[in-house]
């Protein structure tokens, strides 16, 4: 009468994934959950969650999710559907395209920068990017 089905065990756990500092993984990761990266990944990132890149961990490839903390390095294109925080030890190079930025003091931001507020469609879809509708910084 009161049964309640079981939980699994990543819902007992919550639903974030990890990669520890000193892990290198070379290839793609896609993920539908949070993630914290603390080691090195060659290759691209795509969740409908978000991303922390502690300040051990590394990104060298393409970045498409929802949020994004980084503290370590990213080298690449990354697209952000909503928020993008950047940490005062965080170095990014490449290309950003986000909906909101927020840049700490002491950063190495050396990227080009599309804001658009309405980037959920573009990244569901992945389409190219257009120009005329985007602000550049």
């Amino acid at each position: 009468m009161f049964e309640k089905s079981p939980k699994s065990y990543t819902d007992l756990l919550g639903k974030t994934n990890r990669i520890v500092e000193g892990t290198t993984i070379t290839g793609d990761i896609n993920s539908p959950a949070d993630f914290r990266l603390d080691g090195h990944l060659i290759g691209n990132f795509q969740s409908k969650g978000k991303i922390v890149i502690g300040p051990a961990g590394s990104i060298k490839g393409d970045i498409i999710c929802k949020n994004a903390d980084i503290e370590g390095k990213f080298e690449g294109k990354i697209q952000v559907a909503e928020m993008l925080n950047l940490k005062s030890k965080a170095s990014i190079h490449g290309e950003v395209i986000c909906g909101k930025l927020s840049v700490e003091p002491g950063a190495d931001f050396s990227a080009s920068c599309v804001m658009k507020p309405n980037i959920k469609s573009t990244i569901s879809n992945d389409v190219q990017q257009r120009p005329e509708e985007a602000k550049q910084y």
